[in-house]
C-alpha cells in the first residue's frame, strides 16, 4: 500500500497531466480505473466511483485486486501477476471477461471489464480498465446503462478475439462452443441456442444455455433431434437454417399458428425460457450452411437493436468456419481410421499358444497411417512375426505401410529364407518398386526346436528391440541381431538373433508410439515401458496388451501406436508347433478402450 497516494506527483508538470487525466476520464460514462505495474490504482473516474459507492480516498494507492475482484461467493480472487509486455502495449486491448467488484458496502456488483494496455507520461499508468454493471434489475436507483447493450468497439474486438481463440484451440467442437456461449452470456444475452445441419441434414438443437445469477445453466431438456428444416416456411429459425440474413425477432411472431414442426420447437423454446426479444443468424461454413444461433433476452428492458446482428453475424460466421474445419478433420479421420483397420490383418490361430496384438490411432489425423503388425503361417510350420512403422504420418504411410505389409508376406512366404536375407530382399525391392522412402520392422520366426521349446529367430532392421518379459517379471530387450534401417540405399550386411523363450514369458513387438514423446529421451520411454510390462507379467494376455497400452503410452506423444503380444506356454502346458489359420483369435482390438 502506497502511504500517500499522490505519492506519484511529485513535480507540477507530472500533476499538471494527472489532472488532465483524471477530468478526461470523468468524461468516461463507464467505469475506469488506472493500476500501475504492480496493478495499484493510481487513477479512478467518477462514474467508476458512484458504481462502486467508494471514495478516491478509498480506493487509490490500494491493490486493485485485493479490494475490488471477488468471485460469485463473495471470496477474494487469487491475485495474478499482471506482466504487460511490449507486444501487448501494441495491441489495442489485453484483457476481458466478467467478474464481481466489491462495493464500499460490502455487497457484490456484477460487471463486465476490458483492460486495455497504456503508455502514459504519467509513467505509473500501465493499464486502464473500462467495466460496466451487469446487474440485471430494472429498478437500478443509480440510472446506470446495463452492459446488455450496444458493445464498444474494443469490447467487440475483444470478443471477437476471444471468440477467435477458443475455436481455433485444438479441443472438440461442443467444448468450443461451450466457451463462445460462455462468453457471450451474460453480457450479451440471457440465452443461446446453438442449431446446427448434420451430415445427413437432420437439425438437432445441440446447444441451449443460459446466464443464472453468474453461473452458465445448460438446458439438456431443451436440446435433442429437431424437426426437418422446411423449404417454404418464412419463419425466421427456418430461414435462417436456409442461409438466409440475420433478424430480429420478439415473441409475439410465433403467437399465431405454427407453420411447421420447427415453428412449434421455437414457440416452445420461448415459452419455457421467457425469452422477449431474440436475434437469429445462419451459422455458414465457407461451402454449406450448418445451423443457425439464437441469442436472447428476457424482459420487456434492453431489446436487440440492428446493429447487433452485426457483431452476431461475426461470431456465427467464425462458428461456421470453425465447425466445417472439425467436419473435414472428422471426415479425414474416419478415412484413415477406417483404412488402417481394414489394413491391419488377422492374427492366425495358434495350438497352445497366446496371441493378441493392439492398435491406437494417433489424435491427429495427419500422424495416422505408418504402424502396423502382422502374424502368419509360414510354409515350414514356423510363425511370422513383424512389427514395423513406415517413416511419414498421413494417409500416404498407411498406404506404404500396406504395399510393405503384402511384400514382406509374399517374400517371405515364397522362400524358406532366414529373416535377415528376406528383409536385404525387400530393401533392394523397395528402392526399384516402391515409392516408401524409408522403414523400419522386426521380421522373426517363431518355432519350436527339437527339444520341445520355444525359439524365436529374428532381424531388426532399425526398429526398437523387442522386449521379453519373464512370467515372474524379469524383462529385458532382445537388442541383439539389429540392423540399419530400410530404404536408405546403403548397403550393410544384416544378421539374425536366435534366443529361446522360457515357459510362461511374454514377447513383445512394439512401434515408437509407447516409448517415444516429445521432450523425453528414448531411454527414458524404454525404461518406463519396461517397469510397466514387469508389473503387468501375471495377468492375462488381453488385461496385459490393454494395460499396457494405457499406461506406457507418454500422455504428450501424438503418433499412433501398435504392439503385437505371444505368450509362451507355461510349464507343463502342450508344447505343439503353430497350426495353419483356420480361424481367428478372437481377440484382436483396436485403442484403449476396445
Amino acid at each position: 500500500m502506497i502511504d500517500n497516494p499522490d505519492a506519484y506527483s511529485d513535480s507540477s508538470d507530472v500533476s499538471g497531466r494527472h489532472r488532465s487525466l483524471q477530468k478526461a476520464l470523468d468524461c468516461v460514462s463507464a467505469g475506469v480505473y488506472a493500476v500501475d505495474e504492480k496493478e495499484r490504482l493510481v487513477a479512478v473516474n467518477a462514474a467508476a466511483l458512484r458504481l462502486l459507492d467508494r471514495s478516491a480516498d478509498d480506493m487509490l494507492g490500494h491493490d486493485a485486486q485485493e479490494i475490488l475482484h471477488r468471485n460469485a461467493q463473495g471470496n477474494m480472487v487469487a491475485k495474478k501477476k499482471l506482466d504487460v509486455s511490449h507486444e501487448e502495449l501494441s495491441s489495442p486491448f489485453s484483457r476481458s471477461g466478467k467478474s464481481w467488484f466489491q462495493r464500499g458496502d460490502g455487497t457484490l456488483l456484477p460487471v463486465v471489464w476490458s483492460a486495455v494496455p497504456c503508455v502514459s507520461d504519467i509513467s505509473q499508468i500501465t493499464e486502464l480498465i473500462v467495466f460496466q454493471t451487469a446487474d440485471q434489475d430494472e429498478g437500478n436507483p443509480e440510472g446506470v446503462t446495463s452492459s446488455r447493450r450496444t458493445l464498444s468497439e474494443i469490447e467487440r474486438l475483444a470478443l471477437l478475439a476471444d471468440t477467435t481463440a477458443h475455436l481455433i484451440s485444438n479441443v472438440g467442437v461442443e467444448k468450443s462452443l461451450m466457451w463462445v456461449v460462455e462468453l457471450m452470456l451474460p453480457g450479451l444475452a440471457d440465452w443461446v441456442v446453438i442449431d446446427l445441419i448434420t451430415e445427413n441434414d437432420e437439425v438437432s438443437r445441440s446447444l441451449v444455455a443460459h446466464a443464472d445469477n453468474g453461473k452458465i445453466t445448460v438446458r439438456e431438456d431443451l436440446q435433442g433431434p429437431m424437426p426437418p428444416v422446411p423449404e417454404t416456411s418464412s419463419m425466421p429459425l427456418s430461414k435462417a437454417l436456409r442461409g438466409a440474413a440475420s433478424t430480429l425477432v420478439n415473441r409475439e411472431i410465433y403467437s399465431g399458428p405454427p407453420d411447421t414442426g420447427i415453428a412449434v420447437e421455437q414457440r416452445k423454446l420461448f415459452e419455457v425460457t421467457g425469452i422477449n426479444t431474440a436475434a437469429i443468424a445462419p451459422i455458414r461454413g465457407p461451402r454449406e450452411v450448418l445451423g443457425a444461433m439464437t441469442l436472447g433476452r428476457v424482459g420487456s428492458h434492453h431489446p436487440f437493436v440492428r446493429s447487433d446482428l452485426s457483431l452476431l453475424e461475426d461470431i456465427a460466421r467464425r462458428i461456421g468456419i470453425a465447425l466445417e474445419n472439425a467436419r473435414h478433420y472428422q471426415r479425414q479421420r474416419q478415412v484413415a481410421e477406417t483404412m488402417q483397420r481394414y489394413l491391419l490383418p488377422q492374427l492366425p490361430q495358434m495350438s497352445g499358444l497366446e496371441m493378441t496384438a493392439r492398435y491406437l490411432p494417433a489424435p491427429d489425423v495427419s500422424h495416422v497411417g505408418g504402424d502396423w503388425y502382422d502374424a502368419f503361417p509360414l510354409p515350414d510350420g514356423d510363425t511370422a512375426l513383424v512389427i514395423g512403422d513406415v517413416v511419414g504420418h498421413d494417409l500416404e504411410a498407411a498406404a506404404g505401410m500396406a504395399q510393405l505389409r503384402n511384400m514382406l508376406r509374399a517374400y517371405t512366404w515364397a522362400q524358406e529364407q532366414a529373416p535377415h536375407s528376406t528383409i536385404d530382399r525387400l530393401d533392394q525391392a523397395l528402392e526399384h518398386i516402391s515409392d516408401i522412402s524409408m522403414a523400419t520392422l522386426v521380421l522373426g520366426h517363431l518355432k519350436v526346436n527339437k527339444a520341445g521349446q520355444w525359439e524365436l529367430l529374428w532381424a531388426n532392421a532399425g526398429h526398437p528391440p523387442p522386449l521379453l518379459i519373464h512370467h515372474d517379471g524379469i524383462t529385458h530387450y532382445l537388442e541383439e541381431g539389429n540392423g540399419i534401417l530400410l530404404g536408405t540405399g546403403v548397403s550393410c550386411p544384416r544378421a539374425d538373433a536366435r534366443v529361446v523363450l522360457p515357459p510362461g514369458s511374454t514377447l513383445l513387438f512394439y512401434t515408437d508410439g509407447l516409448v517415444e514423446a516429445r521432450g523425453q529421451s528414448l531411454e527414458t520411454g524404454l525404461r518406463r515401458m519396461c517397469q510397466h510390462a514387469a508389473s503387468l507379467a501375471h495377468r492375462s494376455l488381453d488385461s496385459f496388451a490393454d494395460h499396457l497400452l494405457e499406461r506406457a503410452r507418454p500422455d504428450t506423444n501424438d503418433d499412433d501406436a501398435a504392439l503385437l503380444a505371444v505368450r509362451i506356454p507355461a510349464e507343463g502346458e502342450r508344447q505343439v508347433k503353430p497350426v495353419s489359420s483356420g480361424g481367428l483369435i478372437g481377440n484382436v482390438r483396436r485403442g484403449r478402450d476396445a
